[in-house]
């Protein structure tokens, strides 16, 4: 059931800025975890109307972006790109 697909839901506040997303490590902002989204798995990303979007990832993946977040220093580097 590891490859299972799941939905990450990202919702936008009118600044630009994520004020909700789904999966997210506690360690993490919802901004940081949308950048470590978006730069690992860009393609699997589609916005949607009123501020929302979404990334389709496979369980797998988003398990081995979260086990990346554990290590030190990641959300750091993350939030200055």
């Amino acid at each position: 059931m590891n490859s299972q697909e799941v939905i990450i839901h990202v919702r936008f506040g009118p600044n630009g800025r994520v004020i909700q997303i789904s999966e997210r490590p506690a360690k993490l902002t919802p901004n940081q975890w949308f950048d470590v989204l978006n730069v690992r798995a860009s393609s699997a990303y589609r916005p949607l109307a009123r501020g929302r979007g979404i990334f389709r990832l496979s369980r797998t993946a988003i398990e081995a972006f979260k086990q990346e977040t554990a290590r030190p220093g990641l959300a750091n580097r993350e939030s200055a790109t």
